[in-house]
């Protein structure tokens, strides 16, 4: 690996990469996650600062990811896992057209140090910067002119320099307002983070009645275990692995807890994440008083969606010998937030009819992109209500596709 040498840059360079770091990041490619755009702002800023030689795995788990300092990085690989991802994406963005002549921002393999490359030849200083900058960024500016020799022309030149300080302030103050107004995916978990309380994610559990040991010497070799266990259905951990992630990005303190062990007295300890439905009681008790509500026949075969306020008895459902049979069906989901009256807490519901529902829903509630068609048919001040909605999506041969918004309702 080459040794780390450290660049000193001008506060006009500084300005140009940041300028191109907020043009990459508002791209399809970083503009609808959370985790890549703040890992590259982090070593960007660091490395602009002088500070890239302090850009190892551990500081970037800690100041990054919120990990603990004494955190194994082997077994928590999310430092390389996002590094390699941020790598892709920015081959994808540069490789559109239209960006091939810009100044380029890279992360070498291998390393966490940012590496920025002017087009053609390194800009030299003096060039006017919206030779660097999108045409939607900043009008045309005129180049600056050569020291002129007469007061009038040393007037006018001292005059433009302010003009465009001024107007790279306002590009910048721009820049930064665009980066903290709140998204969509924000309004919808402020009331869970803000809550000040570790999280509760409460999941569901399935029962086995054994389990399968393999032999170390001929790992084909199987033995079967006779002794109850509890166990996670890999659909549902889909969802809980998103929402966990959205949490730990987002630095929130959180604990995972299985239906059965969980008490009452344990969820009114703080904020509360129900995921899974007619395999959660808790989900089932939650949402028992809403609007929208899970609802299955005495033989268990049919399972729905009602609304309990449509007087056309609007319900969505699965019939579960189809399910069974062919694999392929239209799966439902409640997502919802409120404030639970058995906890006095604020809760959210990520629930399907069957698993591919919930994982249609834990999508939904971890996607800026998706919260974003919420947005879209929400009332005025909709983050500061209830809500609730009904999603759907079509499972085919036992895969979810994109999540769509059935109903919404906000009290």
């Amino acid at each position: 690996m080459t040794a780390y040498t450290s660049v000193l840059y001008t506060e006009e360079e500084k300005a140009r990469i940041q300028l191109q770091l907020d043009r990459l990041l508002v791209n399809v490619h970083f503009s609808n996650s959370k985790r890549f755009p703040s890992f590259l702002r982090f070593i960007v800023h660091e490395e602009l600062e002088g500070r890239g030689d302090q850009l190892k795995e551990r500081t970037l788990g800690i100041e990054v990811f919120g990990r603990d300092a004494s955190y194994d990085t082997t077994s928590d690989p999310i430092v390389r896992v996002t590094a390699a991802e941020i790598r892709k994406r920015i081959a994808q963005y540069y490789q559109e057209p239209g960006h091939a002549e810009e100044l380029r921002i890279s992360l070498p393999s291998g390393s966490y140090i940012p590496h920025f490359e002017w087009p053609h030849a390194e800009p030299a200083a003096g060039t006017p910067l919206e030779s660097v900058l999108p045409s939607a960024q900043l009008a045309p500016l005129p180049p600056l002119i050569q020291t002129p020799s007469d007061p009038a022309r040393r007037a006018s030149r001292s005059r433009l320099l302010v003009g465009c300080a001024l107007l790279l302030v306002l590009v910048a103050a721009g820049a930064l307002y665009m980066r903290s107004r709140p998204t969509a995916l924000d309004l919808f978990w402020s009331p869970i983070l803000a809550a000040g309380d570790p999280v509760v994610v409460c999941f569901p559990q399935s029962h086995l009645s054994g389990i399968t040991l393999r032999d170390a010497n001929d790992p084909g070799h199987q033995h079967q275990l006779q002794e109850g266990a509890s166990a996670v259905i890999v659909d549902d951990l889909r969802p809980l692995v998103s929402l966990s992630g959205l949490l730990e990005i987002r630095h929130q303190r959180y604990i995972l807890m299985g239906e059965d062990a969980a008490t009452l007295t344990d969820l009114r300890q703080g904020p509360t994440i129900f995921v899974g439905a007619f395999d959660n009681a808790w989900t089932l008790r939650a949402t028992r008083n809403l609007r929208f509500r899970f609802s299955n026949d005495a033989e268990m075969k049919h399972f729905w969606i009602e609304d309990t306020q449509s007087g056309a008895h609007t319900r969505w459902g699965i019939d579960r010998n189809q399910q069974e049979a062919t694999n392929n069906y239209r799966d439902y989901a409640i997502v919802a937030r409120f404030q639970d009256p058995n906890t006095g807490k604020p809760a959210v519901v990520a629930a399907g009819i069957a698993r591919g529902g919930t994982v249609a829903a834990g999508e939904f509630l971890t996607q800026a992109a998706n919260m974003e068609t919420l947005k879209a048919q929400a009332p005025k001040n909709w983050d500061g209500k209830n809500m609730e909605f009904v999603l759907s999506t079509e499972i085919i041969d036992g895969k979810s596709a994109p999540p769509k918004i059935e109903a919404v309702y906000f009290w």
